[in-house]
Order: C-alpha cells, then sequence, then structure tokens
C-alpha cells in the first residue's frame, strides 16, 4: 500500500531532474519483490521486461476502497493465483504473490474474521510465496489481532511473512510490528520488514529481519537516498521494490535504482544482491521459487489462453517467440 506525501515544487523538480542512464545495467536480471500488477497496464509488464525484471511477487493488498463482501476477497486472491499470474507470463516475467488480509481492512471485524477463514485455501497454492501484506496501518487493536493470527498462520505453514510497516508513526509501528513477530515465535529471518527508512533499518538488520524498502517518486523514499543507505549499511539482508499501484508510483523502480547505484560506484554484485538475489533467499524459503523457472518464460506464446481469455484484443496477432521477450 502507499502513501504520498507532498513536497514542495523545488524539491519536485530536484527530484525529477535526476537522469538515469538504463543503458548501463543492461543485461542484468531483477527480481520486484512488491508490486500490484493487478493496477497496472500490460505497457508497464512490458518496460518491465525490457529492463530486465525477470520476477516478481505481487502482495495482497487494499485496493483503494473498502470491499463489502467475503466473495470479493476470494476472487481477488483467486486472480493473483490466475489470471495475473498468466497475465505476467505473457510478458515474459515469472509472478509469484503473498496472500493476506492488509491492515486498513482487518478493522472491520466481521469481514475479516470470513476472511481468515478462507486464506488456508489460498497459501498453500502453487506460487504463494509468504503471508503478506499484513502489519498495520493506524495501529489498532484489531489490526494487532489479525496481525498475530496471521503470524500464527504463517508459522504454520512455514512460509516467510512480508510486513507493511504503517507510512504515520513508522517507527513505532516497525517496532511493534517486529516485537509482536518475536512474540508469536516467528524466526526474524522468515520475516520480511517492507517500507523502511533511515529511522528503521538499523534495529531491523540488528534484530535479524530482512529489511525491504520501497522506491516511491516525490515521496519519503527515493532512490537517491537508498545508494546511500546501501553504501553505509551494506547489502545483507535488503531488498529493495517498487511496490507500484494504482497510485502514483513507478514499475521501474528497481532498474532505475540500480542504474543509479552503478552510476555512484556500487559494484555489480551488490546490485545484483539488493535487486535480485536477496529476494530470492528471503521469499524462497517457501520451497517455490526456483530460478531455472525465470528462464522457461523467454519463449512466449501469446496463442495460450486461461480460461478462455488472452491479453490479445480483437485483430491483434499473437507473437509466437523462442528467442526475445520483446512483443511487438
Amino acid at each position: 500500500m502507499c502513501c504520498n506525501n507532498s513536497l514542495s515544487e523545488k524539491e519536485v523538480h530536484l527530484k525529477e531532474s535526476i537522469p538515469v542512464d538504463l543503458q548501463a545495467i543492461r543485461g542484468m536480471k531483477f527480481f520486484d519483490p512488491h508490486v500490484h500488477m493487478t493496477s497496472r497496464t500490460t505497457d508497464d509488464y512490458q518496460a518491465m521486461a525490457d529492463a530486465g525484471v525477470v520476477a516478481l511477487i505481487e502482495p495482497a493488498f487494499w485496493l483503494g476502497q473498502p470491499r463489502t463482501g467475503p466473495d470479493t476477497f476470494r476472487d481477488y486472491y483467486s486472480s493473483l493465483i490466475g489470471w495475473e499470474r498468466f497475465r505476467s507470463s505473457q510478458f515474459g516475467i515469472k509472478h509469484y504473490c503473498t496472500i493476506g488480509l492488509n491492515s486498513r481492512e482487518a478493522n472491520n471485524e466481521p469481514l475479516a474474521e470470513q476472511v481468515m477463514e478462507m486464506l488456508p485455501l489460498f497459501i498453500y497454492k502453487e506460487g504463494v510465496v509468504g503471508v503478506g501484506e499484513i502489519g498495520f496501518d493506524d495501529q489498532t487493536a484489531l489490526e494487532e489481532k489479525y496481525y498475530r493470527l496471521q503470524l500464527d498462520l504463517a508459522k504454520e505453514a512455514g512460509l516467510p511473512v512480508q510486513v507493511h510497516t504503517p507510512h504515520r508513526d513508522k517507527k513505532k509501528g516497525t517496532q511493534l510490528s517486529m516485537d509482536i513477530a518475536l512474540e508469536q515465535g516467528l524466526n526474524p529471518y522468515m520475516v520480511i520488514i517492507d517500507h523502511n527508512n533511515e529511522e528503521t533499518v538499523k534495529e531491523v538488520l540488528d534484530r535479524g529481519f530482512w529489511a525491504a524498502f520501497t522506491i516511491y517518486p516525490f515521496t519519503k523514499m527515493g532512490n537517491e537516498r537508498m545508494v546511500d543507505i546501501v553504501k553505509q549499511y551494506g547489502t545483507e539482508r535488503i531488498m529493495i521494490n517498487s511496490a507500484a499501484d494504482w497510485g502514483i508510483s513507478d514499475p521501474l523502480a528497481v532498474p532505475k535504482t540500480a542504474a543509479l547505484m552503478k552510476q555512484r560506484g556500487i559494484s555489480d554484485a551488490d546490485i545484483q544482491l539488493v535487486t535480485y538475489q536477496n529476494a530470492i533467499t528471503a521469499f524462497g524459503q517457501s520451497g517455490q521459487i526456483n530460478e531455472m523457472d525465470f528462464g522457461h518464460l523467454i519463449n512466449i506464446d501469446q496463442s495460450e489462453r486461461f480460461e478462455g481469455n488472452t491479453v490479445l484484443r480483437g485483430g491483434q496477432q499473437p507473437r509466437i517467440d523462442t528467442s526475445s521477450i520483446i512483443i511487438s
């Protein structure tokens, strides 16, 4: 879930003026471990593939307005493991997801109870690499109740947990998220604390959790500050993501940040750790991620269908390609 904070016109202009040369990272592979592709277009899929994104994780999240019944959750979860995975494959990108009850809708207790009953039906499905994104928004008692229950669910299933930390009172919410995870008996190495900033990263790493960073345009964590964090804290248990969704966000945030890191003198090996390998190591504890699967998606066949549907529209011819991920 995103949250955009207002900046002055001068600050926005300065951030927009940063040149990033994607040619500098041509040939590198990227894994975006947090991006809401349901909200994005096929052009975004194509641009991500062209920039080197070979795999992604789509966490279940809040859709911008409250859902009114359990069936809308059921259909949404089904789309994450069905249609969206197929749509991603049509652009050569391996799609995984995490499944969970988001913090905002945890505050609707009658609905939350019904969603909790259906979660076990989805978290054991193929391609589900964790429980997420869960955690706190307003840090209410109901958010804590369902956060604890979902931690128990993840522990029982042996799955990693993807934790959304609040945008308001972030430091307190991040500390609380980690305290509760430990109280529920989670190994911190199985927990990815997301949406970090300079205020939270040291404690997250010191306590043994994974620290994920979301790169948003014109908001708290830009890619220039991310470069500084990698230089200060290194690459161990750090990963970056775009969290691109229906708001102002950038699905190319991961390759763009990689390009900036290279421009600022960070080695290719370190760039690969925070933009690719660390996410695989963390979420690979689910037993669901095999890098060999990424290569199989190079061969695109748009004549394939998912439940009778394709990404093509009337008059468009399918691209059947055995050597390129570029779709004309």
